[in-house]
């Protein structure tokens, strides 16, 4: 008893004592002990550097890639491809928001009283589209609130199909805002409507830092995947039962497709601020944003470690010693099925590259964040390579491309290989174009061996 009086005394005596930091420089305190953990299906990728380009003759002569070595930092990749159910998360917030928001404007007391009650059948309201019949009793204010979605956001007369309460998916519109840093840095000429540099006197204020404002770009995006791309993809080809694809359970897992190059974009700030609405609600710091993986990142993930292989399990062959398709791709002339599939599969299907990462050849081809050029190996860094151009509406359609990589289920090998570079325009959607996100890692990276990064 006496030892532990003596302890506490002299803990308190020196904590009496401590006086600051006394003139000296010693940080501001406190500050959150920073451990970055792997966003949920995700897994690190090691900084680098590696060959970027061509591991095998260039078939086509398309001659828009070389060789180069270039440097990646450390960052995060998602390990499957963005799945249709993903994505449903996506456009159900987006319907919730919408709804909640119109109860908010139509300043329904009721509602607000009973939100609560009625969270389950608005939740229920929300991803069926329709209700059968309600768990709670009817009284007028929940047939004004029926009434009241229903007459703003679900289809109308003629517009109906068989009386169905089908929602209106022209209104499903993403309001978000993102920053242009390039503008911000100097490196403007490109449009007004994104705030970029016109002027010296422009440039001026931008270092100046005079209005910020002008560097913040509001985007408002249709975010529901466009369900026609399978009819409309291939003329003379019956596909129109496909046109489930998105909605139904048979296809929760396979990759989402449909989504446009802008809708990938905004898809990413809205994970974005998921995640960081979260983790303020916690007390925790902010992680780095989601995004598109550039196009240096994603053959470097895609490689897998593996320097000069033309294709993420190694070797210069798209089948293993049996004979077997080691991807989703089309083998042969009309034969799909070889490979196993027909058009897309699961998103976990094939076996994942050394970084664990699945179907980084086949199945979908993937957008990244990289404008595409056929000449920008020649002028990128060779530090974590990117070449970003956000175009005029009434640009010439060349400056609205993108890159994709890794080609898809209807590719010949070709498209399938590491450093195979191909393009679509940024507001096209396509039954073979998917998307996966990626992050920076916040540091130098990850000491330890492989085995306990991920």
């Amino acid at each position: 008893m006496k030892k532990t009086l003596i302890i506490l005394i002299t803990a308190a005596t020196l904590f009496g004592c401590y006086a600051g930091p006394q003139g000296e420089l010693v940080g501001v305190y406190p500050r959150e002990n920073w451990i970055q953990v792997n966003p949920y299906g995700m897994n690190y990728i090691h900084l680098g550097s590696y060959t970027m380009g061509p591991s095998d003759q260039d078939v086509p002569f398309a001659l828009n890639t070389r060789s180069k070595t270039v440097s990646i930092p450390a960052f995060y990749m998602d390990v499957h491809e963005i799945s249709n159910n993903e994505y449903r998360q996506f456009t159900n917030w987006v319907k919730d928001s919408l709804f909640r928001n119109t109860l908010a404007e139509d300043d329904n007391e009721d509602f607000f009283f009973a939100e609560d009650a009625l969270g389950r059948e608005l939740d229920r309201f929300i991803d069926k589209g329709y209700i059968l019949n309600w768990e709670t009793p009817i009284d007028w204010a929940d047939e004004d609130i029926f009434d009241l979605l229903y007459d703003e956001y679900f289809l109308q007369g003629s517009d109906q199909f068989y009386n169905e309460a089908s929602y209106d998916t022209r209104k499903l519109n993403y309001r978000y805002w993102w920053m242009n840093f390039q503008a911000a840095a100097g490196k403007g000429g490109l449009d007004e409507e994104f705030g970029e540099v016109n002027s010296l006197n422009q440039l001026h204020s931008i270092r100046g830092h005079s209005d910020r404002s002008q560097f913040v770009v509001e985007e408002t995006i249709n975010v529901y995947p466009d369900t026609l791309v399978w009819v409309r993809d291939y003329t003379y080809s019956y596909a129109e039962d496909m046109m489930q694809y998105f909605y139904h359970p048979a296809y929760d897992n396979y990759p989402v497709v449909g989504v446009t190059w802008s809708q990938a974009k905004a898809f990413n700030a809205w994970r974005t601020q998921l995640m960081n609405n979260y983790r303020a609600s916690n007390g925790q710091s902010d992680v780095q944003r989601f995004r598109l993986p550039t196009e240096a990142e994603w053959e470097y993930a895609a490689r897998g470690g593996l320097q000069l292989s033309p294709f993420p399990w190694g070797g210069p062959y798209m089948r293993n010693a049996q004979g077997c398709p080691l991807a989703n791709f089309k083998p042969m002339r009309g034969d799909y099925v070889e490979d196993g599939a027909i058009r897309t599969v699961s998103t976990d299907s094939y076996s994942p590259n050394d970084y664990g990462l699945f179907n980084m050849a086949g199945n979908v081809a993937e957008w990244t964040s990289t404008a595409f050029d056929e000449t920008v190996y020649d002028f990128s860094h060779d530090l974590s390579p990117e070449y970003s151009y956000h175009a005029r509406v009434d640009d010439p359609p060349t400056l609205h491309r993108k890159v994709i990589r890794g080609g898809s289920w209807k590719d010949i090998g070709y498209y399938c290989q590491t450093g195979t570079r191909s393009f679509e325009y940024r507001d096209t959607s396509k039954a073979y174009v998917g998307f996966r996100s990626a992050m920076t890692y916040m540091g130098r990276g990850k000491s330890g061996s492989p085995e306990d990064w991920n």
